[in-house]
């Protein structure tokens, strides 16, 4: 049986769990007149605004053509990990004690769709594939999909992800003790943290122990494929020509779809890269201690900046060009 210890997504989060829980009656988050400088972990644009999430329910809306972030009010005080919208209207927010909130107002206002405290699983993910059908994953295996636009959500077990030893381990383990069986096997899977659209078809997650699986069937059924590296990846990026994976220790590979023969990317930073932001000719990463780097399209990675004083979670760019990035202090437009 493998034995684990929980660490979060990103360097700054490893200690995830000691974050306190709130009851159902207690989350409504009040408006914090510094939300804008503290931990941020995820941004994205839309076409009338950008949206970041994340310490105690935090979300932070800046309207087009604003100077300014405004904090919106949630209903959580959990801690946020990302966010995602498939319209300029519908969005999802993911994070702590299993928590999902939706809004239909371009982020205006949001409400609560899953808060599952007792499961002390954080949701790391979410993607939907149109305005009805989604999936949130986490971690130790954590998955949910919706059907009805996340009105009800529903657990999947993706056991085909598992050690084989751990398989036999549970298979026996469910003959003799059905209770233990179900026990044992949240904590078995490794932690998914991320999960993106390769094409129309295919989805790739990646996780903790080098994990890269693929479904070709939205996500019910994944195969794991060789992956180039044992330690944890933390995002994926599709530039429509090539896929990026990046995780622990500077760690970036690359593939074109479908041959998944990976290049790794010798970087010149051995901190942890987060994310990454497609660019015409490159692309931008960002990782802890504030490190940003460009990749060009000739694979050769140089530091473009380390000065930014925080770990960087995230990263988007607005409909005017400008690049915003999100992580330990806060949001900060890069200059």
């Amino acid at each position: 049986m493998l034995k684990k210890c929980f660490f979060s997504l990103f360097g700054l989060l490893y200690v995830s769990f000691i974050s306190p829980s709130y009851s159902a009656n207690d989350q409504r988050l009040q408006i914090q007149p510094l939300a804008e400088t503290s931990l941020l972990t995820d941004i994205v644009a839309t076409p009338s605004s950008m949206i970041t999430v994340g310490q105690h329910g935090h979300v932070l809306r800046y309207d087009y053509p604003s100077s300014q972030w405004r904090q919106v009010e949630t209903p959580t005080k959990s801690l946020l990990t990302k966010v995602f919208f498939i319209d300029e209207m519908k969005g999802w927010a993911v994070g702590h004690d299993a928590t999902i909130l939706h809004t239909a107002d371009g982020g205006l206002t949001w409400k609560m769709q899953m808060f599952a405290p007792e499961l002390e699983k954080p949701f790391l993910d979410v993607l939907f594939f149109d305005a009805q059908h989604g999936v949130a994953v986490g971690a130790y295996g954590l998955f949910y999909r919706t059907i009805d636009g996340g009105q009800h959500w529903s657990e999947e077990f993706h056991q085909e992800l598992l050690f084989e030893e751990d398989i036999a381990y549970l298979a026996e383990l469910k003959t003799e003790n059905e209770q233990l069986y179900l026990s044992e096997r949240e904590a078995l899977l490794p932690h998914f943290n991320r999960i993106e659209r390769i094409d129309e078809q295919h989805l790739m997650v990646v996780g903790e122990l080098g994990l890269i699986a693929i479904s070709a069937d939205q996500g019910h059924l994944f195969s794991a494929v060789d992956s180039p590296y044992e330690g944890s990846f933390f995002n994926i990026l599709n530039t429509g020509n090539a896929l990026y994976v990046m995780g622990l220790r500077g760690h970036l590979f690359k593939t074109v779809w479908p041959d998944m023969q990976w290049l790794q990317i010798s970087t010149p930073s051995q901190t942890s890269i987060n994310a990454a932001l497609a660019q015409p000719d490159s692309i931008t990463t960002v990782g802890n201690g504030g490190v940003i780097m460009n990749v060009t399209k000739a694979d050769v990675a140089t530091i473009e900046s380390q000065q930014l004083g925080q770990d960087i979670v995230a990263l988007a760019i607005d409909k005017l060009g400008d690049i915003w990035v999100v992580g330990s202090k806060g949001v900060q437009q890069l200059k």
